[in-house]
């Protein structure tokens, strides 16, 4: 008797499922316990499915994606349809994968499965009813719990805690690699110490885990039978922890292995098709938390690595200053970015003098492992420049050219995203800490803020290049201004300023209301009240209301002058130096006027102050060859606040006052001063002039600063 004609006499078909063509061949029989005429067919995908009951054909497209994936047999039952959508029969069917690369073929049998008669019980359905609910329930639950665990512990805890539907485990191992080694990355269900033999064992051991490591295939072991036929060399090990049945599944992350996962029982389980699916389910989204804690922990490490190394190597012990400075990378991904700031204790210190220190602060270009190499060449570069002595101007103009020479090898460069020329902003700063000199250069950076002892604050404008690496020869101006006893300097990042939405501008005026509003003089208390105002918790990677925002990498220095006499009255004071070839300046002049005059209660002496500046300051630039330094003090006194102007230049031609016509375009600034000044003169001052004005604001009026 031929073969077929006996699986025929029992209800038996055969069939052979081409994954490649998607064609189904059917025997006779098979072809009849679908619904079809009894003789043999070929038939495609869609047409064999349309057989199927919906819920049963996705059900055996995860067995068979199981079998392929451990190599075992597909085995499930499939109610059959007939073309009004009624079941008409009950089939089982076991198959088994032929895998020819990255294709196969599924070859099996179907049976008939007779209905039970009313009154008994039917055969188990496990792909019907309460379980399966259960499990879909149970595995979304374990795939958002694995989800949210950040680091290895959480997702072990999380592992430990998964109760699973009709078979939890009793204890549970998870184990790594270190070369040819194998690792116990944590356990549970298992005293401490009995990890012990498990550790560092060689993946050429007799062991579960270990072949799974070599395979990539999981092993089931339903019985202590199974167990000491398989593996008698390790059994041993296992006995003595007095479990009924293992499950080592691999973990697989990317289509490699990083290791295995042995889920172990107290009782006997038979490891049906639908236990090991999810077994395998909870494998993959547990190797898959595992490979995120991992990369997690692995950033971090990097960034408060690199936050380390940011730190100023001089701080608190430098005599007549307090610093404070906040380090803070971006989220997401390894984008350490190219943030960073320094302090230098410059050349030509006396004894007994404090001497000068350099602050400096910059951002490269990107948000990448590239960005932050070049900012680590670049912070040692411009930490040389300096320590040798040379001026803000031309430790920027040497480190620009330093950063153009770096990217000069990849000017042109196509190999992808972030291998192309690289610039950088920076600002630099030489602080005379003996009598508050601030020189400074700044290059493509925002510029630097000062808040003084009252709490005014002010964006103090400075003259600036190109950013490093642009051109090689680009110049970099000096700004200088005083910092007096008291007030504090802030520099940043722009990160500091443009997180969460903002530009420049209006993330200037956000951090102008918290420098304004911070009270008292701790430094430290003040760089965390900006950093958690702009991008949440202090620390990177802890979750809160604003941990959405990291969209930049953020640095901020604060560099504060002690009081030299506590409680003495300190005038508010701002100076700045608007260049013949910088006539714009002119509007940052009257700006700076106003910011000083913020809380000045008389508006119509506020707009005569800013129209007595703008005159004095367009007239040396029109009148002179030379630039106009612009100094404005703002003192208490017995008779209220007092404000003085003054515009110094070069030249030794004194005005004088004139009596334009109706019709002149010029001359009228005299007379201005005049009509709207408390009083005025013009002082000359070896070699040029300085022409000055003074309103008085009554006593009583003062404001908030007074």
């Amino acid at each position: 008797m031929r073969t077929e004609d006996v699986l025929a006499a029992i209800a038996t078909g055969l069939w052979r499922w081409d994954n490649a063509s998607g064609i189904v061949s059917l025997d006779a029989e098979a072809a009849r316990l679908l619904g079809l005429p009894a003789e043999p067919v070929r038939l495609t995908e869609a047409a064999v499915r349309s057989r199927f009951h919906p819920v049963d054909w996705n059900e055996i497209d995860g067995v068979v994606n199981l079998a392929v994936a451990e190599g075992t047999l597909a085995e499930a039952r499939l109610r059959i349809m007939d073309e009004r959508g009624r079941v008409v029969r009950t089939v089982r069917s076991r198959s088994k994968p032929l895998i020819e690369g990255s294709d196969y073929q599924l070859v099996g049998t179907l049976q008939e499965v007779a209905d039970p008669q009313p009154g008994t019980a039917g055969p188990h359905t496990p792909i019907t009813g309460d379980w399966r609910r259960s499990r879909e329930a149970f595995l979304l639950d374990a795939g958002r719990a694995l989800a949210e665990a950040r680091s290895t512990a959480e997702v072990l805890r999380v592992a430990a805690s998964l109760s699973m539907p009709g078979f939890s485990p009793d204890g549970l191992a998870v184990f790594g690699m270190a070369g040819d080694r194998l690792t116990v990355i944590g356990h549970h269900g298992q005293r401490d110490g009995d990890e012990g033999p498990f550790t560092s064992m060689s993946l050429a051991t007799d062991y579960p885990a270990a072949e799974v490591v070599r395979t990539g295939r999981a092993i089931y072991l339903p019985s202590p039978e199974e167990y000491h036929r398989r593996f008698p060399t390790t059994w041993p090990l296992a006995e003595r922890f007095d479990r009924q049945s293992w499950a080592f599944v691999p973990l697989v992350v990317a289509g490699r292995t990083m290791g295995a996962w042995m889920a172990a029982f107290k009782h006997q389980v038979a490891f049906t098709p639908d236990e090991r699916s999810v077994l395998t389910t909870v494998a993959r989204m547990l190797a898959q938390a595992l490979a995120r804690a991992g990369v997690a922990e692995s950033e971090r490490e990097l960034s408060l690595g690199l936050q380390r190394t940011m730190m100023p190597v001089l701080g608190p012990g430098i005599p007549g200053i307090l610093v404070a400075a906040r380090y803070v990378p971006t989220g997401g991904g390894l984008q350490v970015g190219g943030d960073w700031y320094d302090m230098i204790r410059l050349p030509g210190g006396t004894a007994g003098s404090p001497g000068r220190i350099a602050l400096v602060i910059g951002d490269v270009q990107g948000h990448d492992v590239r960005a932050a190499a070049l900012m680590g060449q670049l912070r040692i570069a411009l930490r040389a420049y300096a320590s040798e002595g040379h001026r803000p101007d031309a430790v920027l103009s040497r480190a620009s050219r330093f950063l153009y020479g770096m990217n000069d090898g990849y000017a042109g460069d196509d190999e992808g995203p972030g291998t192309g020329p690289r610039f950088a902003t920076c600002l630099y700063l030489e602080v005379d800490l003996e009598t508050g000199t601030v020189d400074i250069a700044r290059a493509g950076h925002p510029d630097p803020a000062v808040r003084m002892v009252d709490g005014t604050v002010l964006l103090r404008p400075t003259a600036g290049g190109l950013p490093l690496g642009i051109d090689a020869d680009a110049d970099y101006p000096t700004t200088r201004l005083t910092l007096d006893p008291g007030e504090t300097l802030m520099i940043c990042t722009d990160g500091l300023l443009e997180t969460g939405g903002h530009d420049l501008d209006s993330g200037w005026e956000r951090v102008k209301r918290l420098l304004e509003a911070h009270r008292g003089d701790d430094l430290e208390e003040l760089a965390d009240t900006l950093v958690e105002a702009v991008h949440g918790p202090g620390s990177h990677h802890t979750t809160g209301p604003l941990a959405e925002r990291r969209e930049d990498d953020i640095a901020v220095l604060l560099l504060s002058r002690r009081p030299a006499t506590p409680g003495r009255e300190t005038p508010r004071r701002t100076l700045m130096t608007i260049a013949q070839a910088e006539p714009e300046r002119i509007a940052e002049a009257r700006e700076q006027v106003r910011q000083l005059l913020h809380d000045w209660t008389d508006g119509d002496q506020l707009d005569a102050a800013v129209l007595m500046v703008s005159e004095m300051v367009t007239n040396v630039l029109v009148h002179t060859d030379g630039d106009a330094l612009l100094t404005a003090e703002v003192a208490c006194g017995g008779k209220g606040r007092r404000l003085r102007v003054e515009v110094s230049d070069a030249s030794d031609e004194l005005p004088h006052k004139r009596h334009p016509g109706e019709m002149a375009s010029s001359g009228r600034g005299l007379v201005l001063m005049e009509m709207l000044a408390d009083a005025w003169g013009v002082e000359p001052r070896g070699e040029g002039k300085t022409i000055w004005f003074e309103l008085t604001e009554p006593a009583g009026a003062e404001g908030n600063g007074g």
